[in-house]
């Protein structure tokens, strides 16, 4: 059930036991890594006892992640579900309504969610098989990641039943932390069960920081592709901020924090853990379309099969992929805003619309330039430079300018525009 368990033949036993305890109602405590098999240590019970497990988990996105890994080995997807602030009231009601029927093995909660009245008089009402503390350094006022609300756990369940078993799992918890956690859920003689974290795979790297840090993360993305990655940050700003550099840059990135719309984050999460994207925007940067070989591949590659939009140096990428020569301009726009006139041939904007757009490019496409199917759709008032391009048949489309830079004036009415064609 658990995702990707790779564990070492101690780690094995250990897992064995604890499973062997939980079934036999046991209050337990597993102490083991992150991927040493946690989950599966309440999941393989929960699923083999009658009644409902509650699994008290601090993260929504933690949750979610849970729920699909068990629903996704199960025909049935109302054997796990979670229960929190993220749902509707019909939402909320369609679970209610599962786990009185005795459909859901599995129940995902919040500290929060579960210490509510309303919540706990219900929790009486169908059977509970355990509880799974999940993350239960969070229950100890010397762990890391503090919750009040976890440490009022013990509290809520025994207004439930006071019979109920108790299985706590964390990987985090140093010896100070672990004898809060026993004590806070008297679970004092809890069978408690170690597993090595020793992990080869895993290690630390630390290197100078230099001027250009941003550059030397894409870089590092760059060399790296094909593999999925996580760059914290320290602001809900930089996410956002960092997550845009990355997709102008032609990683695709999505912001994922607790500020965003419940749906938005739920589903760049699922893009995240699924590797699915629709839409693929090209803007290597910097340098000239020669220089990003591997752009030039997945340009080939999915031309026709996916939508591509090419934004600044992502463009003149596909310009240069369809024949087209890219040159040095006489004039450098970096920061620059000037008005481009929508030609005859843009079938998604009206005929000789104007926009005001910001420009940072040193490069332009020499003309005469002709294409069967790529049709430049926008120009530069002044000078005639081509500004954009469209090519219906194959869902192809670019822009000199950047759309999404605070220059642009109504540069998210042109996005819209362009991802719903």
């Amino acid at each position: 059930m658990a995702n990707n368990v790779f564990a070492h033949a101690d780690d094995l036993l250990g897992m064995a036991q604890a499973i062997k305890s939980l079934l036999s109602k046991k209050n337990t405590f597993v102490i083991m890594p992150t991927g040493g098999g946690k989950s599966i240590c309440y999941q393989l019970p929960a699923l083999i006892n009658e009644g409902t497990a509650l699994v008290v988990s601090p993260l929504i996105a933690l949750m979610k992640n849970q729920v699909d890994l068990v629903r996704g080995v199960s025909k049935n997807d109302r054997i796990a579900h979670v229960l929190n602030s993220s749902l509707s009231k019909t939402e909320a009601k369609k679970v209610k309504e599962d786990l009185l029927n005795g459909f859901t093995k599995l129940l995902y909660v919040a500290p929060e969610s579960l210490a509510k009245n309303e919540t706990i008089d219900f929790f009486k009402k169908i059977n509970i098989s355990f509880l799974a503390v999940d993350e239960a350094h969070c229950i100890s006022e010397w762990g890391h990641d503090f919750r009040p609300e976890y440490r009022n756990l013990r509290f809520i369940i025994e207004k439930i039943d006071k019979k109920i078993p108790i299985i706590a799992l964390t990987a985090t918890a140093t010896p100070k932390v672990q004898d809060d956690i026993l004590k806070n859920l008297k679970m004092n003689t809890a069978s408690v069960y170690k597993s090595s974290f020793n992990r080869p795979n895993l290690f630390y790297e630390v290197r100078n920081k230099t001027n250009q840090v941003i550059f030397d993360i894409i870089k590092f993305i760059k060399k790296n592709d094909g593999k999925a990655g996580i760059v914290y940050c320290l602001s809900r700003k930089k996410v956002e901020e960092i997550a845009e550099v990355f997709q102008i840059n032609g990683i695709n990135a999505l912001p994922y924090h607790a500020g965003l719309d419940s749906k938005v984050r739920v589903n760049n999460q699922d893009m995240f853990l699924k590797d699915q994207c629709n839409v693929i925007v090209l803007s290597p940067g910097p340098g000239s379309p020669k220089d990003y070989p591997l752009t030039s591949k997945i340009y080939k590659k999915y031309k026709g099969k996916k939508k591509i939009i090419g934004i600044c140096l992502g463009y003149q990428q596909i310009l240069f992929n369809e024949k087209g020569k890219i040159v040095q301009q006489k004039n450098i726009f970096h920061g620059y805003q000037s008005k481009v006139r929508v030609t005859k041939e843009s079938k998604l904007f009206k005929k000789n619309k104007i926009f005001k757009v910001g420009r940072y490019h040193s490069l332009k496409l020499y003309e005469p330039y002709k294409s069967n199917n790529l049709k430049i759709t926008m120009r530069c008032s002044k000078t005639y430079i081509p500004m954009a391009i469209e090519d219906q048949k194959n869902s192809v489309y670019g822009f000199q300018f950047h759309p999404e830079s605070f220059l642009t004036e109504n540069g998210n009415i042109i996005i819209k525009k362009i991802l719903s064609a």
